[in-house]
């Protein structure tokens, strides 16, 4: 995945009201930019950490800059939650993920029931579909563990509790958790952040929902999946022997 335009290298002054940072840019001026992550951001936003912003000339859009990566410690953190969608679709164009490899239909944002999209919905001969949600996962409290959440999500719970319902209505369905940095390559649940989403993972896996896990590489050059990662292991229910 390339970037829109060439990544400016700025430090970061504060990042507020969620979606909003101001920086600093190379010849010292400050600006405002665009900040595409709704989570908490734990450890990769730090005042003084140096940002990579996408620049655009767009006259429609008031901010001038969107905040794509965090660097930190020699390592890329990827700061909009969108990109791994998009690395992940050209990941199973690519067939680089084993597990997706035997559906060659690819449908992304598939509607599922009344109200709900699932990220990607694959198909092929002679198989059940198999629909496909992708989570983005920056937060890391220890060396090499990537975990998801980094706050608490209820709509991350509600997408396990449908991708369970797909599951008993004859399909497969799984959960994809892209590792957005570089200095990690095996996934985790963070139980102690959020315990509904963990009840929530347990509750789906015990219905047959799968869980996988892919590596990112990132730079200023661009973004990639470049295969699988370590999963969440299959955690037990509250209460099972």
């Amino acid at each position: 995945m390339q970037f829109a335009a060439p990544l400016v290298r700025a430090t970061l002054i504060r990042r507020y009201k969620r979606f909003l940072a101001d920086v600093t840019l190379p010849d010292g001026t400050e600006a405002t930019a665009h900040c595409a992550n709704p989570g908490a951001m734990t450890g990769m936003g730090d005042p003084g950490d140096a940002v990579w912003l996408e620049p655009n000339d767009d006259p429609k859009r008031k901010l001038k800059y969107s905040w794509k990566l965090t660097e930190r410690g020699g390592a890329f953190i990827g700061v909009d939650t969108a990109m791994p969608n998009r690395m992940v679709l050209e990941a199973l164009k690519a067939r680089v993920l084993p597990a997706f490899a035997d559906w060659p239909g690819i449908r992304a944002e598939a509607k599922w029931g009344d109200r709900s999209r699932i990220d990607f919905r694959l198909s092929g001969p002679d198989r059940p579909d198999m629909w496909v949600e992708v989570k983005a996962v920056s937060l890391s409290r220890a060396p090499g563990l990537a975990e998801f959440p980094d706050t608490v999500t209820a709509r991350g719970a509600k997408h396990l509790a449908e991708l369970a319902d797909i599951v008993r209505s004859g399909a497969r369905a799984a959960m994809l958790y892209v590792i957005h940095r570089t200095d990690c390559d095996r996934a985790a649940i963070a139980a102690d952040l959020d315990p509904a989403y963990a009840a929530a993972f347990a509750a789906a896996r015990a219905a047959g929902v799968e869980a996988y896990a892919a590596r990112a590489e990132l730079s200023p050059a661009g973004a990639r999946i470049s295969g699988p990662a370590a999963a969440p292991p299959h955690p037990t229910l509250p209460g099972a022997a």
